[in-house]
């Protein structure tokens, strides 16, 4: 199965709840291959679209979860999914306004999701609604904001001492 047959096959199953399919044409074939995505537009569908994709379409591993700050106002959020018996990969990404950074969790469809959404959390203040372990990964739970958001000011003090420029 090609990218676009999977695409395909998903566009009959969920149609409006995704969105356009972006193919990068310049570059590598590794580059092109994992730098198009197709676009989800409601963002609700996550967990019935990762359920179809592993359990009928055979994609039985989550490579990564990344997140990125746009620079105008929203984050994404991309799901990078591959079927390792197979040999196909598929990237899915979906777009939140900064004011409503929620996304369903997909830690019960691949567990190893739990570190991936609590690292979007604590860099970028993502939430996944229905996490079952919803805290800083990396940072204390009390560190005042997301230094991966391009709006972050790293603090001038953080417990009474000094942070380091």
């Amino acid at each position: 199965m090609t990218q676009l047959e999977a695409i395909d096959n998903l566009r009959t199953h969920f149609g409006d709840a995704l969105g356009a399919w972006r193919e990068m044409k310049d570059g590598s074939a590794y580059q092109q291959r994992t730098g198009s995505f197709l676009e989800i537009a409601d963002a609700s569908a996550i967990p019935e679209i990762a359920f179809y994709l592993r359990d009928e379409l055979d994609f039985n591993n989550l490579n990564l979860i990344s997140s990125l700050d746009n620079g105008d106002g929203t984050l994404s959020v991309t799901y990078h999914v591959e079927s390792t018996r197979k040999h196909y990969q598929l990237a899915m990404k979906v777009t939140v306004t900064k004011e409503k950074a929620m996304l369903p969790s997909i830690t019960q469809i691949w567990s190893h999701a739990n570190w991936h959404e609590r690292e979007a959390w604590d860099m970028m203040g993502i939430r996944f609604a229905g996490h079952p372990d919803h805290r800083r990964i990396l940072l204390e739970e009390d560190y005042p904001g997301h230094p991966l958001r391009k709006d972050f000011k790293e603090p001038e003090f953080y417990h009474g001492m000094r942070v380091p420029n």
